[in-house]
């Protein structure tokens, strides 16, 4: 849930004293908005009709499915990312054919991973790709030696 906040704040400069809304950025509510909406609502609630029981138990229970949702969301991206870095791992020492970015392919034998802040990215010969780059991965050619 995004909300934007709108406030007035005093503005004085050398020549007058004005006063100007400034608009603050979105923010997302969290635990502890809830927990001030939640105490204004016990404060402002009428004492003959309190708040049933069964309101406030399902309030907690959105609240913490909510957490529950945002703590799985960022376990889900962590478990993305690992992922992504073993698939680029895996990719080591194979031959990949990779798409360039400008309608044509690369081939090459990948020899490093680098992490940056966009995910694992492959080396192939003096560039990097991304691995959503990579169209076909085979084993590394290897070269017949025979013993004397």
């Amino acid at each position: 849930m995004s909300v934007t906040a709108v406030a007035t704040v005093p503005k004085t400069t050398a020549s007058t004293a004005a006063t100007t809304p400034v608009v603050t950025a979105k923010k997302t509510l969290g635990s502890e908005d809830f927990m001030k909406l939640l105490a204004v609502q016990f404060q402002s609630q009428d004492p003959m009709k309190p708040m049933e029981d069964t309101a406030f138990i399902a309030q907690m229970a959105q609240f913490s499915s909510l957490s529950q949702s945002q703590t799985m969301t960022t376990e889900m991206a962590k478990l993305s990312a690992n992922q992504a870095l073993a698939t680029a791992n895996s990719y080591l020492g194979q031959n990949v054919t990779v798409s360039d970015g400008a309608g044509g392919t690369a081939t090459g034998n990948v020899s490093g991973v680098q992490v940056g802040t966009d995910g694992p990215r492959i080396v192939v010969g003096d560039y990097t790709y991304a691995l959503s780059s990579v169209l076909s991965v085979q084993p590394p050619t290897t070269t017949a030696t025979t013993g004397a």
